[in-house]
C-alpha cells in the first residue's frame, strides 16, 4: 500500500491519540531524578547504601529506618516517591523497579539480581492504549530469586520464595515455594532455622 494511500491514513493504529497521564511538573521531577540516579546514585561504592537511601528519601521515598536498608548502585528505580522500603529489605544488583504505582518491600524482603518489578501496563483493548497501573507489595521476608518478573497489582505473601526467572502476574500466598511462568505454588515453605550466635 502506498504511503500516501487514503486507506492507510484512515486505518487505526496502536497508540493513536495516546495522551500522557502525567503533569509537566511530574515529568520534570522524573527527569531530574533520572539525572541524579545516573550520576550521584550510580557512581558510588557498592557499600554506600546509606548515601543511596539518602538520595531516594530526598525524592520522596518512604524509608523509615534508613540505616537498615540495602540498595545496590546498579538498581534502577523509576519513581522514588512511590517506593516504600521497610527495615532489612534489599534491592539487589541490576534490579529494575518500574514503579508507576506504589511499590512496597516489607520487612526483610529480598529482591535478587536482575529482577523486574513492573507496576504498569497498557489497555490493549483500546487503540489509544491508556496506561493502567497497580501497586506491588513484596511481603515480609519474601525472597525473589534472580530474574523474577512481577507484574502490576501483585501481592506476594510473607516468607514466600519465588524461584529464579519466574513470571508473577497474580497474587501469591504466604509461606509457599513458587516457580514457573505463570508462577504458581508448588510446595509449602518451612520457617527458616534460627542460628544462635556464639
Amino acid at each position: 500500500m502506498p504511503p500516501n494511500s487514503p486507506l492507510l491514513n484512515k486505518a487505526p493504529f496502536l497508540g493513536q491519540n495516546c495522551v500522557s497521564p502525567y503533569s509537566k511538573r511530574e515529568v520534570l521531577k522524573q527527569r531530574l531524578w533520572q539525572f541524579v540516579q545516573a550520576t550521584l546514585f550510580r557512581w558510588t561504592p557498592e557499600k554506600a547504601h546509606r548515601w543511596r537511601v539518602f538520595l531516594l528519601r530526598q525524592f520522596g521515598a518512604n524509608i523509615p529506618v534508613p540505616d537498615r536498608v540495602v540498595v545496590f548502585p546498579s538498581a534502577k528505580i523509576y519513581a522514588p516517591w512511590k517506593l516504600s522500603l521497610h527495615p532489612h529489605s534489599m534491592i539487589g544488583r541490576s534490579v529494575t523497579i518500574y514503579n508507576l504505582a506504589a511499590t512496597t518491600l516489607e520487612r526483610g524482603a529480598n529482591v535478587s539480581q536482575n529482577c523486574h518489578l513492573c507496576a504498569g501496563s497498557h489497555d490493549f483493548n483500546r487503540w489509544d492504549m491508556p496506561l493502567i497501573t497497580g501497586p506491588i507489595t513484596i511481603g515480609e521476608n519474601v525472597w525473589l530469586g534472580a530474574d523474577v518478573f512481577v507484574g502490576p497489582g501483585v501481592t506476594i505473601g510473607e516468607l514466600t520464595v519465588v524461584g529464579a526467572r519466574s513470571v508473577v502476574v497474580k497474587d501469591l500466598p504466604s509461606k509457599k515455594i513458587c516457580v514457573g511462568n505463570p508462577c504458581k505454588p508448588i510446595k509449602p515453605r518451612i520457617d527458616p532455622i534460627k542460628i544462635s550466635s556464639a
